[in-house]
């Protein structure tokens, strides 16, 4: 039996699959963790969310923001939902979209296996952040995720702002918790989200740091797996007793089709074409001849 963690599937099923083989996984015996962000992208998210929710009996799912944004679309009217990518579209107008879309929703922010020694978010954890207190922080979403006033949620938690404190209540508050677990890359000592930074560790500016190396940060009792930035999707055997990762490379893009040169024209051509440019230039330009005026009678 071997427990894996899964990096962001984005909605790439082909990938998912070859990966899933490479893992050797099977569903008898083995358990999956997946790291949120199941769709958008790949052009094959509903392929990909049926195959997580046919999982869903060996394995656990956090949400990501495009899992988040999609359950927010879907409270939207129809012809707002045809505003949105195909992809996306293939998933609101699927006929298990309603089955899909509820189970998507009853899935957690973060989950722990405290035997196993791990949690998973898909994102980061705020520096001052326990791994005790970030699970209530996480309960506190998904029980408003699954109650009566859910889309109320999802309609506010949009926006960068505000910064995190204990402090904060009602949909600040909300908007705050979500940002931390689903969109936090690169963040100050304080704990401030540098959102627009989304290159890999040590592109960032001086000043910020991968949320898991910031200085003075709370200390955790548990190893935590997140989505990780890379063009491949990745696996990581969390009961393993050393380091055991397996990549596939990702969705399959098409290379940019070559710019087509003229051919080079050869001397003569060349000194031919010349001689007709200075003949041309010797010509007297044709006068130009009035237009008669027209009008009606």
């Amino acid at each position: 039996m071997s427990t894996w963690a899964i990096g962001d599937l984005q909605g790439c099923y082909d990938v998912t699959q070859r990966l899933l083989e490479r893992i050797r996984f099977d569903p008898a015996v083995d358990r999956l963790w997946f790291c949120g962000d199941l769709v958008n992208r790949g052009g094959q998210s509903i392929e990909t969310l049926r195959l997580v929710h046919s999982l869903r009996e060996v394995s656990h799912v956090v949400l990501g923001n495009h899992d988040l944004s999609l359950l927010a679309i879907g409270e939207r009217s129809p012809e707002d939902q045809r505003k949105v990518n195909p992809d996306l579209q293939g998933v609101l107008f699927a006929e298990d979209a309603p089955e899909l879309l509820a189970w998507l929703r009853s899935c957690e922010l973060a989950h722990v296996d405290r035997e196993l020694g791990w949690m998973m978010v898909h994102a980061g954890l705020a520096p001052k952040w326990t791994t005790q207190l970030a699970e209530k922080h996480a309960r506190e979403i998904e029980t408003r995720l699954r109650g009566d006033n859910y889309r109320k949620l999802l309609r506010n938690m949009y926006g960068d702002g505000p910064d995190w404190s204990p402090r904060l209540n009602g949909p600040e508050r909300d908007r705050a918790i979500i940002n931390i677990f689903t969109r936090m890359r690169y963040c100050s000592p304080r704990g401030r989200i540098a959102f627009e930074q989304k290159g890999e560790p040590g592109s960032q500016p001086p000043g910020l740091y991968p949320w898991y190396s910031v200085p003075g940060r709370a200390p955790r009792d548990l190893k935590v797996v997140c989505g990780v930035w890379s063009g491949k999707l990745t696996a990581l055997q969390l009961d393993a007793e050393t380091l055991h990762v397996v990549q596939v490379p990702g969705r399959d893009v098409a290379a940019p089709t070559p710019r087509q040169r003229p051919p080079k024209p050869h001397r003569a051509q060349d000194e031919q074409r010349r001689r007709d440019g200075r003949e041309k230039q010797r010509e007297k330009p044709p006068e130009k001849l009035p237009v008669p005026e027209t009008g009606s009678e």
